[in-house]
């Protein structure tokens, strides 16, 4: 009704906000360029965890941009300063052998090789901040604006933003196996429901049978009625494998072709419902529901796997949400705008930055030489030794570019409000799915009606201020309401339902 009232439009983020701020924090951000540049492009053994509402190809080209821009600068600096260590020592030769020719050359190195590095740092934060500002400013989508990678990293890029198994390092597996989802909000199996019971005939008659159905046919209603259900645009519904990354090997050659590379990201719908009906050894399959909040700013998500072992049916159930990104990444929208500004910014800052950054030049250029010898060597002893020795390895992930750029200090109130709003619908969306499931199957529901009061007297509320005890300031934990068992108005009492074991 609203939209026909003639009310104005307000501002909103755009849909590919957090995508314009990672891609432009690797033009203002040197060490996140070249971290994310090594992760997403470079040859490697472990999986990618996943990015959740994160263009990877758009951030991987301003990444491997601006680690570009950055290599050639520190190299030309260096030849600077070789420039500038040369007239130094023609300075002192000429002094002590009197030679004034000499001097005059050294005046020109030393004074030459410094304003020339001067105004190569000037140039160099000129053409990050610019690009910077056109990633933030610019209509165009994000990965238009920066130079394509090889064809063969793209499309392995485009393939893990689809990707339905995740393997995951085995030191997450005494915590949480959903690498890069964030932090935890909630972890338990919902109380048990009886399924083995068939529902009443409305006419009197004899019941009906019971419609036989499995952990597939769940999996694929929720996934298909949640997002009418939910009320919730934009959510996204996928099956996807959790594997341990030291079983990656056993899962056979579906996730794993080749043991010297890394895993697939995406494998048959056939090995998602194996790992549904029969889970193996540190490979079960999620129904994962993920919502983006307004530009990206906060991600929540649950990951839901049904245990039907007759006579009862029980829904493990993980809430995970994903913080704003740190203050680091919204610099460039910090950056001045009008001419005299940004220039008396542009030129303060060579000023300072200039000289220490012609000074380690050579020392910056060194490292990362040699901690890409480090790589390369510490792949190819790995390779080495699984194809020689058959040992086990971890493919696993630890995590993802977008969790890792998080804040919890940033989330606000909006932010919190709109995580909880999400993760309640989404949690309201299961119960009401599987109620209409098990209607559907001729099962009786008296057991789900039990078991929903106590699942839903675990709600996701707000007590007290929003960074106080309890809440998600401190922590990043969320208050829940009231104690397990039913309201006092209820009267009795029930257990509460029991944590989740991996």
């Amino acid at each position: 009704m609203a939209d026909g009232r003639g009310l104005p439009g307000l501002v909103t983020y755009g849909d590919d906000a957090t995508n314009r701020l990672l891609s432009a924090a690797a033009h203002l951000d040197e060490d996140f360029a070249r971290e994310t540049a090594v992760e997403l492009i470079e040859d490697r053994l472990e999986a990618l965890g996943p990015s959740l509402g994160v263009d990877l190809v758009a951030v991987a080209r301003h990444a491997r941009a601006a680690a570009s821009r950055a290599d050639l600068k520190d190299a030309l600096l260096t030849g600077l300063l070789a420039a500038v260590a040369g007239g130094i020592f023609l300075r002192v030769y000429g002094s002590v052998g009197h030679r004034p020719e000499l001097l005059v050359w050294s005046r020109f190195a030393i004074v030459g090789g410094l304003l020339a590095a001067w105004v190569l740092v000037l140039a160099a934060e000129h053409r990050a901040r610019t690009l910077a500002l056109r990633v933030i400013r610019d209509e165009a989508a994000p990965g238009e604006l920066a130079p394509p990678l090889g064809p063969a990293v793209e499309a392995a890029l485009r393939e893990q933003e689809r990707a339905n198994a995740i393997p995951y390092h085995e030191g997450a597996e005494q915590d949480s196996p959903f690498v890069g989802s964030g932090r935890a909000f909630q972890e338990r199996v919902w109380q048990p429901i009886d399924v083995s019971t068939p529902a009443a005939n409305p006419s009197g008659g004899e019941a009906p049978d019971i419609i036989p159905f499995d952990v597939v046919d769940l999996h694929g209603f929720v996934a298909e009625q949640m997002g009418n259900i939910a009320g919730l645009e934009g959510l996204r519904t996928q099956d996807r494998m959790y594997v341990l990354g030291t079983r990656v090997l056993y899962a056979g050659q579906t996730l794993l072709p080749d043991p010297l590379a890394r895993p697939r990201p995406v494998v048959p719908p056939e090995m998602l419902r194996a790992g549904l009906t029969r889970p193996g050894a540190g490979m079960r399959t999620y129904l994962c529901l993920e919502r983006a909040g307004e530009g990206g700013r906060v991600i929540v998500s649950m990951h839901l796997r049904a245990r039907l072992q007759h006579p009862s049916l029980t829904w493990e159930v993980a809430a995970y949400v994903i913080p704003p990104l740190r203050s680091g990444f919204e610099e460039a929208r910090k950056l001045r705008l009008d001419p005299f500004g940004r220039w008396w910014t542009l030129v303060a800052f060579t000023t300072r930055r200039f000289l220490p950054a012609l000074c380690k030049a050579p020392a910056r250029l060194l490292r990362r030489g040699w901690e890409r010898g480090l790589r390369w060597a510490r792949l190819r002893y790995w390779r080495w030794v699984i194809g020689r020795r058959h040992i086990e390895f971890d493919y696993g992930a630890t995590g993802g570019i977008r969790e890792r750029a998080g804040d919890w200090e940033r989330m606000g109130f909006s932010e919190q409000t709109d995580a909880v709003d999400f993760l309640q619908r989404l949690q309201q969306g299961v119960l009401t799915a599987t109620e209409r499931f098990l209607k559907a199957h001729n099962v009786d529901t008296s057991s789900f009606e039990k078991a929903q009061r106590v699942i839903n007297h675990h709600s996701y509320t707000f007590q007290g201020p929003i960074n106080g005890p309890g809440n998600f300031g401190a922590g990043g934990t969320v208050s829940m309401a009231g104690s397990p068992g039913p309201s006092p108005a209820a009267g009795g009492g029930a257990p509460p339902p029991a944590p989740a074991k991996s």
